[in-house]
C-alpha cells in the first residue's frame, strides 16, 4: 500500500538520483548556506569581496608590505648634535653635555690651566704689593700708602707685576681654548679624547693662536687710543662741553667697532685648531663664514656671554664680598694677603665652571655655520662611522 507499483497501472514515482548534479553538494532538505556565500565549487558573484581579516587580503587601512614608512628619516645624532642645521637649543644643550660627557677633559683641564695661571698671576702680583709696602696695613687706610711717597721704582714694578699677571691669563685663556676646541671637536662624534693627546693636537697650533690674539689686543688698543686722541684734542682746541659729546659718541661707536670684530672673528682659534690654517687665512675664513649670519651670530654670542657671566657673578661674588670685607677690616699683612687669595679663588672657580661653555658655544656655532654655508653635514654623515683619528681630519678645509 505505502508503494505505488506498476502493477496496479497507476502512475510510478522517478527514482531518487544516485549523486548530485555536477557542482553542487547534496544538501539536507531545509538547510541551505548563509545568504551571501556561493554555494561550493563556484567562484563568488561578480563584486564580492570576502569580509576584511581573510588570508589573502591586507588589512584595511594599511599600505601593503614592501613599502618604505612615510615621513622623512631620522637624523643621524653620532655625537652631542644632531648633523643637520643647529638651533640656538641644540647649541646650548650640546655645549652643556660635552662636559657631562668627558668631565676629565673639561673640567679637570680647565682646573688645572686655570689654577697653574692664577697662581703664577697672585705670585707675581703680591711680592711688588709687599715690597712696595701696599700689603702693610699700617701705612695706611685699608693698607694703602700714599701713592707719593711711592719710589719711582715701586710704581713702575707694581705696574710691570699687574702687566705681567693680566698676560699669565691671557696665554692661559689662549691654551684653554685651543684645548677644549679639540675636545669639543671630537665630541660632535661621540668620542671622548684624554689631556695627552689633546695638548699634543694644539701644541703645533699655539703660535698661531698667540698671534691672533696678540693681533685683536692691538687693533683694539689702537682704536681706542685714536679716540682718546681725539678726544684730548678737541679739550685743547674747543673745551670740556664739546669733549664730552665727542667722546660720548666716539666711545659709542668703539664699542660698535669692537663688538663687530668680536664678532666677525668669532671663529679664527676655532679654525686655526680645527682647519690647522694659518693666522691670515683664518681671519679670512672667518669673515666669510660669519657675514652671511652676522646678526645670528652676534645674538647667540652675546647670549652666552650674558650667560656664563650670571653663572659666574653667582659663584665669584661671595668670595668676592668676603675679600673685600677683609681688606678693610684687616689689621695685618697675612690679613689682607688671605683676602686677596679668596678673590682670586672665587675668579678661578667661576672660569673653571664658564669657560667649558663658552669655548663649546663657540665651536658648536662655527660647525652650524659651516652646515648651513657649506652642507657641511653631508661631510661629516660620511664621517661618522669612521675611526676617531680620522673624525679630526673632517674639519679640515676642503680645497675649492
Amino acid at each position: 500500500m505505502g508503494n505505488m507499483s506498476s502493477d496496479a497501472g497507476g502512475p510510478t514515482a522517478p527514482p531518487p538520483p544516485a549523486y548530485p548534479p555536477p557542482g553542487y553538494a547534496q544538501v539536507p532538505p531545509g538547510h541551505y548556506p548563509p545568504p551571501g556565500y556561493a554555494p561550493p565549487g563556484y567562484p563568488p558573484p561578480s563584486g564580492y569581496y570576502p569580509p576584511p581579516g581573510y588570508s589573502g587580503y591586507p588589512p584595511p587601512g594599511y599600505p601593503p608590505s614592501g613599502y618604505p614608512p612615510m615621513g622623512p628619516p631620522p637624523v643621524l645624532k653620532p655625537g652631542i648634535i644632531p648633523l643637520r642645521p643647529l638651533g640656538m637649543g641644540d647649541i646650548f644643550n650640546a655645549a652643556v653635555s660635552y662636559i657631562r660627557a668627558n668631565p676629565k677633559a673639561t673640567l679637570g683641564l680647565t682646573t688645572i690651566v686655570v689654577v697653574v695661571a692664577q697662581v703664577v698671576a697672585l705670585l707675581l702680583q703680591i711680592g711688588p704689593l709687599a715690597s712696595s709696602g701696599l700689603l702693610s696695613p699700617s701705612l695706611g687706610e685699608y693698607g694703602q700708602s700714599d701713592p707719593t711717597e711711592m719710589s719711582e721704582g715701586s710704581i713702575v714694578g707694581l705696574l710691570l707685576s699687574t702687566a705681567a699677571g693680566s698676560i699669565t691669563t691671557v696665554l692661559a685663556g689662549i691654551v684653554l681654548s685651543g684645548l677644549l676646541t679639540v675636545v669639543v671637536g671630537r665630541a660632535v662624534f661621540g668620542a671622548t679624547i684624554g689631556v695627552g693627546e689633546a695638548w699634543r693636537r694644539v701644541r703645533g697650533r699655539l703660535l698661531p693662536l698667540l698671534g691672533i690674539t696678540a693681533l685683536e689686543a692691538v687693533g683694539a688698543t689702537v682704536l681706542i687710543a685714536v679716540v682718546v686722541g681725539v678726544v684730548f684734542a678737541v679739550v685743547e682746541l674747543v673745551g670740556g662741553a664739546a669733549a664730552f659729546v665727542v667722546g660720548a659718541l666716539l666711545g659709542l661707536a668703539v664699542v660698535a667697532a669692537l663688538a663687530y670684530l668680536y664678532t666677525i672673528l668669532s671663529f679664527a682659534p676655532t679654525l686655526i685648531v680645527l682647519e690647522r690654517i694659518g693666522v691670515g687665512a683664518a681671519i679670512t675664513r672667518s669673515v666669510r663664514l660669519v657675514r652671511g649670519d652676522f646678526w645670528r651670530v652676534f645674538g647667540i654670542r652675546l647670549l652666552a656671554v650674558v650667560v656664563a657671566g650670571v653663572v659666574s657673578g653667582a659663584v665669584t661674588v661671595p668670595f668676592s664680598l668676603v675679600g673685600q670685607v677683609m681688606l678693610i677690616v684687616g689689621e695685618s699683612t697675612s690679613t689682607i694677603v688671605i683676602a686677596v687669595v679668596l678673590i682670586s679663588v672665587g675668579g678661578a672657580i667661576g672660569q673653571i665652571i664658564t669657560a667649558p661653555f663658552s669655548a663649546g658655544v663657540v665651536v658648536l656655532l662655527y660647525a652650524d655655520r659651516r652646515i648651513r654655508a657649506e652642507a657641511f653635514d653631508l661631510v661629516l654623515q660620511t664621517g661618522a662611522t669612521g675611526t676617531v683619528d680620522s673624525t679630526d681630519d673632517l674639519w679640515l678645509t676642503q680645497r675649492r
